[in-house]
């Protein structure tokens, strides 16, 4: 077994989808549908996608949860790091070692929190 997809909730499709073509411009994701309520992105056997909550409630972070990205180096976990930070994301852990992984943490704009890691 392995996991097919991702998709994070959002209120602001829009703005949401900004910040990953940004964030996933250069990586093997590429965009592979943006229409109406959900974006997605294909890379290395994986979805990774956004959507607007199909019940018309409002999209909340899930207290806990978190995505890991693995990099191919310590340098691109910086500079996500900081281009997430450039694109309004929050920061939850600078790049630093920890337990044996060049590691950052951000948020992104709707809160969710990500590792990204080499």
């Amino acid at each position: 077994m392995k996991i097919n997809y991702i998709t994070l909730g959002t209120n602001h499709m829009k703005r949401a989808t900004q910040f990953y073509d940004e964030l996933l411009y250069g990586t093997p994701f590429q965009k592979a549908y943006g229409e109406g309520p959900m974006t997605m992105w294909l890379g290395h056997g994986l979805m990774f996608a956004l959507a607007e909550p199909y019940d018309g409630q409002r999209a909340t972070v899930a207290n806990g949860s978190m995505i890991g990205l693995q990099l191919d180096h310590p340098s691109e976990v910086d500079r996500l790091h900081a281009l997430a930070l450039s694109l309004g994301g929050e920061d939850e852990g600078t790049p630093a070692v920890r337990d044996g992984h060049h590691s950052a943490y951000v948020r992104d704009l709707d809160g969710h929190k990500l590792c990204l890691f080499a």
